[in-house]
């Protein structure tokens, strides 16, 4: 990999080469710089032996084995090139003599900064000695005879300090551009592994996964996806996703839907699918993701578990109805066996028949229940204060609790409260509480009832500090004919949670036996609610 890296740099050095001579012996003859006109055999012959080299060079790249020894050679050649046309181009007088520091600071780039100490070395040498041989009239260069001898080694000074001040600097660069080279690899490794994971992970995802931009048009569209949805992957990608799953709208939105998909000719599947944003580091939505799968399975065994449920349901409704209904048939049938053999006393005969009318009153009841549990009506919402029917409720229920022993009864709130409800319903529901709590306080004790308004909800609770229910009847005191009473059809709580359920609230209950329970509504606001 650094020999790949090495070789890159020389071939780039190759180039510039025949790019720098190109530009600056081109520009120096358009220019008619004299000195190239004062040797013009000379600079001919000097032009094209550079570009010969570069040619060698050129050939030869792609050949040697040795890369670093071929990288040293160039440089070195270029030295001696650069000394030449520093000679040519009047010595210490020369414009040209700048190059060598490019040439040193290549060095230390393509090799490395030992490198670039090595050619340092070399250009003071070799410029030393030029400037020696020129001041002792040794070379045909003529200089200014007023230039004395200080400022020869001045000069020979100067760009030795700058020769080793460029190798210095080229060093400090070349480390740091290694260091960088090798962090971006490393880091265009993990780059990479992790696309891999993350294709991997996309691909092995059980449930369908598409990605979109800003537009809708499909970036991402897994194994999965296609499985589900019949579409090659090839063909989905770029194609708007409103072309692959026609429910979605346009712009995408975010949120969970169940849609039905239409597969090949004939087959349908139902699919659950999510839509999320996706957005950069920055915050800005670049996108959606959309996660789906094929629910059309789980929807056939949902379907069949609730009519398992139904009829379960259907079976142990019918079993308590039985239950209810044949125990007062079971009185009436043996009071009027009774009355009919003729051979009680007079005085037995009139209780006999009061029996028989109490069960065929309870009986009436258990129908009237159930049928106010099964056919519900529809709602008559009309906008009433809340307030005023939990107070005309609490009347009565302070009535019913005189023969309860010491019943208090107190409320927690004030003020009118509308609400948009059916009156005549959620006025059965306070009854029915009301009672419960009235009915679990056989030896007296406190009815609290108060209300809690959010802009969301109103909650009225039911506090009482009767004998409390028992944990293991929390989850079954909304069944249908489930109650601990010996009188009663255990309707009423089930009648009052389904008007909640009408109503789109609901009922919780907590309770702590022998200290407490509580029984809260919540009703939740509707459009033009106070």
């Amino acid at each position: 990999m650094a020999e790949y890296a090495m070789m890159s740099r020389i071939r780039a050095l190759i180039f510039f080469r025949a790019l720098f001579v190109t530009l600056l012996l081109g520009s120096a003859f358009l220019f008619r710089i004299e000195y190239f006109y004062a040797y013009p055999r000379t600079i001919s012959l000097f032009i094209i032996s550079l570009y010969l080299l570069t040619i060698l060079y050129a050939l030869l790249a792609g050949r040697v084995r040795n890369i670093r020894l071929f990288g040293y050679v160039q440089l070195v050649l270029d030295i001696c090139a650069e000394i030449i046309l520093v000679s040519i181009t009047g010595g210490i007088e020369s414009l040209f003599s700048f190059v060598l520091i490019l040439t040193i600071l290549s060095s230390s780039i393509v090799i490395n900064s030992r490198a670039g100490y090595i050619i340092a070395s070399l250009s003071s040498i070799l410029y030393g000695v030029l400037m020696d041989l020129q001041f002792y009239r040794l070379l045909p260069q003529a200089f200014d005879p007023s230039v004395s001898e200080k400022v020869f080694l001045y000069n020979i000074f100067v760009h030795t300090l700058a020769f080793y001040v460029t190798a210095y600097l080229g060093g400090y660069l070349s480390h740091r551009l290694a260091k960088t080279e090798l962090l971006l690899e490393e880091q265009d490794t993990q780059l990479k592994d992790l696309e891999r994971f993350n294709i991997k992970v996309i691909e092995s995802l059980p449930s369908g996964l598409f990605t979109t931009d800003v537009s809708g048009r499909v970036l991402i569209f897994n194994r999965a996806a296609e499985k589900i949805t019949g579409v090659d992957r090839q063909e989905a990608i770029g194609r708007h996703i409103s072309d692959l799953l026609p429910f979605l709208p346009v712009p995408l939105r975010e949120g969970r839907r169940d849609e039905v998909i239409q597969v090949g000719t004939g087959g349908k599947k139902i699919i659950g699918i999510t839509i999320s944003v996706l957005e950069d580091v920055s915050g800005k939505d670049t996108g959606h993701i959309g996660v789906f799968q094929d629910l059309t399975h789980l929807k056939k065994l949902e379907i069949e578990i609730q009519q398992k449920e139904k009829w379960a349901a259907i079976g142990e409704l019918s079993s308590n109805i039985a239950h209810e209904i044949r125990n007062p048939l079971a009185s009436m049938k043996g009071s009027l066996e009774m009355l009919r053999d003729r051979k009680i006393p007079e005085k037995h005969r009139d209780r006999l028949m009061e029996i028989a009318l109490h069960e065929m009153e309870r009986l009436n009841n258990i129908i009237t229940d159930f049928l106010t549990y099964s056919r519900p009506k529809p709602l008559e919402l009309q906008r009433v204060d809340l307030h005023l029917m939990l107070d005309e409720t609490l009347a009565l229920l302070k009535n019913m609790g005189r023969d309860k022993g010491d019943i208090v009864i107190t409320r927690k709130f004030d003020g009118p409260l509308y609400a948009l409800v059916d009156a005549q319903k959620v006025r059965q529901v306070f009854w029915n509480l009301g009672m419960n709590a009235i009915e679990a306080m056989r030896t007296g004790g406190t009815l609290a009832v108060g209300t809690q308004v959010s802009p969301e909800q109103i909650a009225i609770s039911f506090e009482d500090t009767g004998v409390g229910i028992d944990p293991a009847d929390l989850d079954r005191i909304f069944y249908p004919f489930f109650t601990t009473k010996d009188a009663g059809t255990g309707l009423g709580l089930s009648i009052a949670y389904r008007i909640m359920e009408e109503h789109q609230g609901t009922i919780t209950v907590s309770s702590n036996p022998g200290i407490k329970t509580i029984f809260t509504i919540i009703l939740r606001m509707r459009h033009g609610e106070l």
